[in-house]
Formats: structure tokens, sequence, C-alpha cells
């Protein structure tokens, strides 16, 4: 992956291809599949590490509060986000 500043902009980019990262899968392997957010579950140590790192880019990129980062990454989650499983 081609390491590109991060700005508001792309934030939502950056964090969805970082998701599809830690489970292993690229835009193009999910692209044929409508379920992908069950077929490509992420297991429950991989959301906590990746929610930490979510809270703390979006702070440092809006400048916000952590209340205001974890308001945004609550939202970034339901509306892109993957099965959680527990195993």
């Amino acid at each position: 992956m081609e390491l590109k500043k991060i700005k508001r902009e792309t934030v939502g980019e950056h964090l969805f291809d970082k998701q599809l990262e830690i489970i292993g899968a690229t835009r193009i392997s999910v692209v044929d599949f409508d379920n992908w957010r069950v077929r490509f579950p992420i297991k429950r140590d991989e959301y906590d590490a990746f929610r930490k790192y979510s809270i703390k880019l979006m702070m440092k990129t809006f400048r916000c509060n952590k209340t205001k980062a974890i308001a945004n990454f609550e939202w970034y989650w339901s509306q892109f986000s993957v099965k959680i499983r527990d195993k």
C-alpha cells in the first residue's frame, strides 16, 4: 500500500483500507461479494486494536477531543464495519 498523507478528506478511505488489511483482504478481493461484511469477519482483539488506532487518528486528523472522536468512530463503524467474531 502506498503511503499517503492522511487528511480529512482521505481518513475514511484510509480506515477502510486499514480494516481490510487487518482481516487480510483488499478492495479488489471484496468487490465480488455482496455479503463481504459477513464473509470477512474480524476478531474481537483486532477490533479493539483497530478502534484504538482509529480514535487516535481521528483526534489527530480532526483536532477534536476523545468524545467526538469516539462518536465519529461509532458512526464510521455503523456504516463500514465487518462482523465481529468472538473466537
